[in-house]
């Protein structure tokens, strides 16, 4: 009898809810339903471990050598958390690699989400087989940013913090700036303007993919911006980070072999 393959787990962690799957590498779906678990009122990283513990175990797919991908809204070095811009403040300097490392008993690799999500449209998503720089950016309660140079990622680019008129660029050209000030499409396409401009002029990009929740209202918003780049919406949507997270952990994995 043919033993079972055992896949890559990626562990997208929200705000609201931590969600899970394991990932086929060769297609870039999922290879069982999602599960997802709210995210704790108190979203330490013990806790959050606890809640990933038991996505893990809600996976027959997923074998006890499988490595493990987990993002988080955060730059992340070496496994270390240095942000908590929209988490809770516990994860500041956690070394997250090696706290769920040992509280779960595997191979862990955790990564920035908008890195994951990246690096899913790439290989995956929207960006397949696009040569060149790619950046995706997540508009979403703050802005995401990843900057992928033919195919190689280059992490922890917090692009959505450039100044944007005197002001942090995320603050006002975000999703949830929109929404907090109720801005009309055309409104909100100005200030897009501002932000991916001040991107294209410092950068040089061959492509702009944007993700996050607001990708799907696309064809609002896109085709007001005049930039010299070609800017498209991702694909992936709310699987990116899962795909991209997995992905990325089995990179690590086969480096440290």
């Amino acid at each position: 009898m043919t033993a079972k393959k055992s896949l890559p787990l990626g562990i997208d962690v929200g705000g609201s809810g931590i969600k899970g799957a394991p990932v086929d590498l060769t297609s870039g779906e999922f290879a069982a339903e999602r599960v997802r678990i709210p995210t704790p009122d108190t979203s330490t990283p013990e806790a959050v471990a606890d809640v990933i513990a038991e996505i893990i175990d809600a996976f027959d797919e997923v074998g006890p050598d499988a490595p493990i991908g987990i993002t988080v809204p955060g730059v992340v070095t070496h496994g270390v958390v240095r942000s908590a811009a929209n988490i809770d403040k516990g994860w500041l300097d956690c070394d997250a690699d090696k706290l769920f490392t040992e509280r779960l008993g595997r191979d862990v690799h955790v990564v920035n989400d908008a890195d994951a999500a990246g690096v899913a449209e790439v290989r995956y998503g929207a960006a397949k087989g696009k040569e060149g720089f790619v950046i995706l950016t997540t508009l979403g309660t703050g802005i995401g940013v990843a900057l992928i140079h033919d195919g190689v990622l280059i992490p922890n680019a917090e692009l959505g913090h450039l100044e944007l008129d005197g002001h942090d660029a995320e603050k006002r050209a975000s999703s949830a700036a929109r929404e907090a000030k109720d801005l009309s499409w055309e409104e909100w396409a100005e200030r897009l303007q501002r932000y991916y401009s001040h991107l294209e002029n410092l950068l040089w990009p061959d492509l702009f993919v944007v993700g996050g929740g607001v990708s799907k209202k696309a064809g609002k918003f896109l085709p007001l911006l005049d930039l010299r780049t070609p800017i498209i919406p991702a694909t992936l949507l709310n699987s990116a980070g899962i795909v991209g997270a997995a992905a990325l952990a089995a990179d690590e994995s086969a480096r440290r072999r």
